[in-house]
């Protein structure tokens, strides 16, 4: 919809000790200095009553999965667990393998349900079923249950596995095709058949003992089979048929992911494992089709067999589990002070955004649309030096926090609006007012509430005791969304993300005949770099090392399936650039859910920009070609929504481009509004002026940047910790950055860096080294490689007056010597030099004397 540091983390939320108010009225429950309600407010809508599941399932129901519209409906839409397709109906379970017959155009790539399926997997003793119920689940696979009287059969199935998994009471499996299938292993008298059905081959696995009735006919029967099997195979050999059923008999029961970030590598490790249960026989494991964000990131063996499907194609591997590995490229509060702006109009920029006024009214969205527009606005302020602005924008946040985070209002009533609901049926968190059916259908709470945790994380990198204060709220917005506690009996396990397939789920009840959807991809990276950001501003590491998980993992499968930066992933016929919704059935690529605009189909997975989104400039010759498109699909570069992004997106491959739209644009267009003006010229100019970040150097620090311009790189690291600290980059650059230090770092080009003495920076047109002549001075010496007629330095010295000099010229080595300094002072320096004419500007260098 639209919107373990080498140990093993067990991703606990701890709920911060405070003292507890008492509640205003009965319902309310305090909660550190908010509250929140168990009684609906008034006139608000509310999900359905009726969930469909039996009374094995009792904790908090899982929404927000690719199979979700079986608890929402009285049998299911269409759902795709991949390879396979599926779907629940009165007569039993619809199964379908698109693989081949997927189909494309310029803008889908189509692998849905259609009018033809495979085969339905039914009952004998049951014509028709009074519905499907979830029976269980776990974190990638479900379990239906079918009843009617004494005859019951119980499916499961899930991500990436090629088999679905059947018992049987009070009858046996019944297969129901459209056109007999043909039957190219087994007969009769055997109990496991290899079958071909409109080109898809599989393997039906009945018990030992069991045999087939209506072999030739649009009907089979599993004589005597209490437990089932089917398995969609790659191909119809007799090997391959052999292959399958070593694992046919070996049930999968449970699925289950665990996440590890290993600090010092900065990698995420993240590991699936099977349990099952032999039904026959003693193996134990399974065959497992992994999706390319997975095969691509993990040293499992693989097996040769391969399936197709929308999202590229699927590598099988057999056992009981499986681990991936990918790095975690680091976020950052705000893009460094480092750009090539001018800061007077920079100031401008801040100064048009202080004095805006706001309604404070709107929906969970709408409203977090407003914080996170705060968030990236107060850090710029804090750089140019407005701390009136800064303290404007901060205090905003708080306020609308503060009015959200209580349910009560000032004489103690239950509020009707601004305040959050916990509705204990479905097991989540509703905010009102609601929109885009986050109420009534549970779809994009991480959308809406990843800008809330986004603006508390701002607040609490500069106010810890409002942040304990009121960071109990924040903590439940976050279990909500990315509950990470399976014993947490209010909220299920990870919403909104979906470990198998790697990214989240926008929709609460997936009740589509394409399956799910994510449309903003974007805006669930904002979500999860929240809870880095928050995690580490309050220093819960568990919160902070869960959003490192969801972000690194949603980063992979956004490069692979919404970017395809490789090419590798979408078929030919798909000719768009980007995919503008990721559905379980299918990818599209020319429209969002309120327009076919290309502006917008476009940006809907860019915004909102911030630090956090600097995985968007991984790839800068993925995002030319993005561009290119986006300006043909709209008939040239005349825009008319959305220009501040753009631009934006734009300065990832083309920053002088960039600048000269905003230099032409930039004082007229309106901003997103999620976005502002000073935020988009702050990002422009920092591109230009540093590149874009490198994911290839990693640091031991979670905050933390490396900029890449020319092979120039600036290194960035934030420390929200109260002690300084010492940041180590995988290419040996080394910064030791101050308590509560907002971008200081250090930059090389060469593999320079150090601690603030002997360093020495190398450019291409330039080579800089800083030496320590005396504890409380530095020497910098700026060797051009074309000789200059001048070179001036710029510097300030934790932040100070900016001072620039004329360095002195000693046979081509220009110097100058910076006196009365003190350990640990943070020094940033740049230089404005001459080239045979034309006058440059160097980009910052800022490390710690």
């Amino acid at each position: 919809m639209r919107k373990p540091f080498v140990y093993l983390l067990l991703f606990v939320f701890a709920v911060t000790l405070l003292p507890v108010q008492a509640a205003a009225f009965t319902g309310e429950v305090p909660l550190g200095s908010g509250s929140y309600s168990t009684v609906l407010p008034p006139g608000a809508t509310n999900p359905q009553s009726t969930i469909y599941k039996t009374g094995n399932v009792t904790g908090p129901m899982q929404t927000n999965d690719w199979w979700s519209s079986l608890a929402w409906s009285t049998y299911s839409e269409a759902q795709y667990p991949h390879p396979l397709a599926i779907k629940n109906q009165s007569d039993g379970i619809r199964i379908y393998y698109p693989g081949n017959r997927i189909t494309s155009n310029s803008s889908c790539v189509c692998g849905w349900i259609n009018d033809i399926h495979d085969f339905t997997v039914g009952h004998t003793g049951s014509a028709s079923f009074p519905d499907a119920k979830v029976d269980g689940f776990n974190d990638w696979f479900v379990k239906a249950r079918y009843q009617n009287g004494a005859n019951a059969m119980n499916v499961t199935y899930g991500h990436g596995s090629p088999y679905v998994y059947f018992t049987f009471a009070g009858g046996s499996p019944k297969l129901s095709f459209y056109t007999p299938p043909t039957v190219w292993s087994g007969n009769a008298s055997t109990p496991v058949l290899g079958i071909t059905m409109e080109g898809a081959h599989y393997g039906l696995f009945g018990a030992n003992g069991s045999t087939w009735s209506g072999i030739g006919t649009k009907t089979l029967t599993n004589n005597g089979s209490s437990y089932f099997s089917i398995a969609v195979l790659p191909d119809n050999s007799q090997q391959t048929l052999n292959k399958f059923a070593q694992y046919a008999y070996s049930h999968v029961t449970n699925s289950q992911v665990s996440y590890s970030y290993n600090a010092s590598t900065s990698e995420v490790t993240s590991t699936f494992t099977y349990t099952t249960e032999a039904k026959q026989g003693t193996q134990a494991g399974t065959i497992f089709a992994l999706y390319p964000h997975q095969w691509k990131n993990s040293a499992k063996a693989l097996l040769p067999y391969t399936y197709n499907s929308v999202r590229g194609t699927m590598k099988t591997a057999e056992g009981t589990s499986f681990q991936t590995k990918m790095k975690f490229t680091g976020v950052l509060p705000s893009l460094p002070d480092k750009g090539s702006y001018n800061k007077a109009t920079l100031q401008q920029y801040v100064n048009e955004a202080e004095a805006e006024t706001y309604s404070g009214t709107g929906d969970t969205y709408w409203v977090g649309k407003r914080l996170g527009k705060l968030a990236t606005l107060a850090p710029i302020a804090d750089q140019v030096g407005d701390t009136t602005a800064a303290n404007k924008f901060r205090n905003e946040i708080k306020s609308i926090l503060q009015s959200w985070f209580k349910a009560s209002d000032s004489a103690g009533n239950l509020k009707s609006q601004n305040m959050f609901y916990y509705n204990s049926n479905w097991g989540t968190l509703i905010g009102y007012p609601a929109s885009y059916g986050s109420a009534d259908e549970l779809n994009d709470h991480h959308f809406h509430y990843g800008y809330f945790i986004k603006a508390a994380a701002e607040v609490a990198r500069v106010d810890k005791a409002w942040a304990q204060s009121w960071g109990p709220m924040v903590n439940l917005l976050i279990r909500d969304i990315a509950n990470t506690n399976r014993n947490d009996g209010m909220f299920p396990y990870l919403r909104n993300f979906d470990p198998y397939a790697g990214h989240s789920w926008a929709s609460g009840h997936a009740k589509f005949g394409d399956g799910n959807n994510n449309e903003s991809s974007s805006e669930g990276m904002n979500a999860w770099a929240a809870m880095v950001l928050w995690g580490q501003a309050t220093g819960d590491a568990a919160i902070r090392d869960a959003g490192i998980a969801l972000y690194t993992n949603e980063m992979n499968a956004i490069n692979e399936y919404w970017f395809d930066v490789t090419g590798a992933n979408y078929p030919a016929g798909f000719t768009r650039s980007t995919a503008s919704m990721v559905w379980g059935g299918k990818t599209v690529g020319d429209g969002t859910w309120w327009t076919g605009n290309p502006e917008e189909v476009h940006g809907i997975n860019w915004l909102p920009f911030s630090a956090a989104s600097l995985y968007l400039t991984h790839h800068p010759a993925y995002a030319n070609t993005n561009y290119t498109a986006l300006v043909s699909e709209n008939g040239g570069t005349s825009f008319d929504a959305w220009e501040d992004l753009i631009y934006m997106y734009r300065a990832i491959s083309n920053p002088a481009e960039a600048k000269s739209f905003w230099a032409s644009r930039g004082g007229a267009l309106g901003a997103e509004a999620g976005n502002s003006k000073a935020n988009a010229y702050h990002w422009i100019y920092n591109l230009d002026a540093v590149g874009n970040a490198d994911p290839n150097v990693t640091a031991n620090t979670p905050l933390y940047a490396v900029f890449n311009k020319n092979g120039v790189k600036t290194h960035i690291a934030y420390n929200m910790t109260n002690s300084p600290i010492t940041v180590t980059f995988s290419d040996g650059t080394v910064v030791n950055v101050p308590a509560n230090s907002f971008n200081t770092g250090g930059g090389s080009g060469g593999g320079g860096g150090g601690n603030g003495g002997g360093q020495q920076y190398t450019a291409p047109d330039y080579t800089i080294t800083v030496t320590k002549p005396t504890a409380s001075s530095e020497k910098i010496t700026f060797q051009p490689t074309t000789p200059a007629l001048y070179v001036d330095i710029h510097y300030t010295v934790n932040g100070m007056n900016q001072q620039n000099v004329r360095m002195i010229n000693s046979n081509g080595t220009w110097e100058h010597t910076i006196n009365g300094l003190s350990a640990g002072q943070s020094m940033d320096i740049w230089f404005t030099y001459e080239k045979s004419g034309p006058q440059y500007d160097s980009p910052h260098y800022t490390y710690s004397h």
